[in-house]
């Protein structure tokens, strides 16, 4: 397993292909990306066992779904980074044919992307779904999801997320990145969720909380913790509190960087807070 230091330049190299990625087509979503590059590094790099000779149906192996897909720039550099396909491919982040669309899609064929997500609340009931898709093939392996706190908004997540519990899916980790921000302003601003602790609980899941999900070592700590839960009758939820735009100190805690790229100041701005450790591509 890589060293705690190694999880941290690897990081920073993320941020950097986020920042470089978004301003070079001058589109895409770097707030919420920055805020789960630690999660996504450590959850390929050190948590989830996977192949990268990619196969759709991931028999054999843990499988992880991205429900907030907007965030595509942190994922397909963590992919690169962990060898689904070449670091290089960067360069085409949402240029007209490429297989890095601003949102994943299955269609291009990127190894690594198990369904298309745009269309936001939806990776829940996939994510249920591939988990008792490996219950009934006998496979041990667990499944993995990721969505936005702004997301649970939607209604087809609880409809889900009660299933999930009605059905004892307990081979599924679903983490809630909670930043406490979306595209209009505050969640608490825009609809108040209240306690998702206690929502969650109260529709049957077992929660584990990371305070601090922009810390590495937090996180492989709490998502230790989730993945020993696992296996008990009952799906379990991780609320992983972050920071919106973390790393790059103009971005933190604002809505304002959902969805804008930085301008050429910007960006060299960003990239001096985050040094080259890795090569850029």
């Amino acid at each position: 397993m890589p060293s705690t230091q190694q999880l941290e330049d690897l990081t920073t190299q993320v941020r950097r292909d986020i920042l470089r990625m978004v301003h070079k087509v001058n589109s895409g979503h770097p707030g919420g990306s920055l805020g789960c590059a630690e999660f996504f590094v450590t959850l390929y790099q050190d948590i989830m066992e996977y192949s990268t000779d990619f196969d759709m149906n991931g028999i054999g192996e843990d499988l992880f779904f991205l429900s907030n897909g907007h965030i595509s720039p942190v994922y397909y550099s963590v992919l690169a980074r962990s060898g689904f396909f070449p670091v290089d491919e960067l360069n085409t982040f949402r240029l007209i044919n490429s297989r890095l669309q601003g949102h994943p899609t299955t269609h291009e064929g990127l190894p690594g992307v198990r369904i298309a997500s745009g269309s936001l609340g939806q990776g829940m009931s996939v994510a249920i779904g591939a988990a008792q898709a490996k219950k009934l093939n006998k496979d041990s392996h667990l499944v993995y999801s990721l969505h936005g706190d702004g997301e649970l908004q939607e209604g087809q997540n609880w409809e889900a997320i009660m299933y999930a519990a009605g059905n004892q899916v307990d081979n599924l980790i679903a983490t809630v990145d909670l930043n406490g921000q979306q595209i209009d302003g505050s969640t608490d601003t825009v609809l108040p969720m209240g306690s998702l602790r206690a929502k969650f609980e109260a529709f049957g899941w077992t929660v584990v909380d990371i305070e601090n999900g922009n810390d590495i070592e937090s996180i492989l700590k709490g998502m230790a913790e989730a993945k020993s839960k696992t296996g008990q009758g009952k799906p379990v939820c991780v609320l992983l509190k972050t920071v919106m735009g973390n790393g790059v100190d103009f971005m933190m805690h604002t809505h304002a960087w959902h969805g804008k790229a930085p301008n050429d100041e910007q960006l060299e701005i960003g990239l001096s807070q985050n040094p080259e450790t890795l090569g850029d591509y």
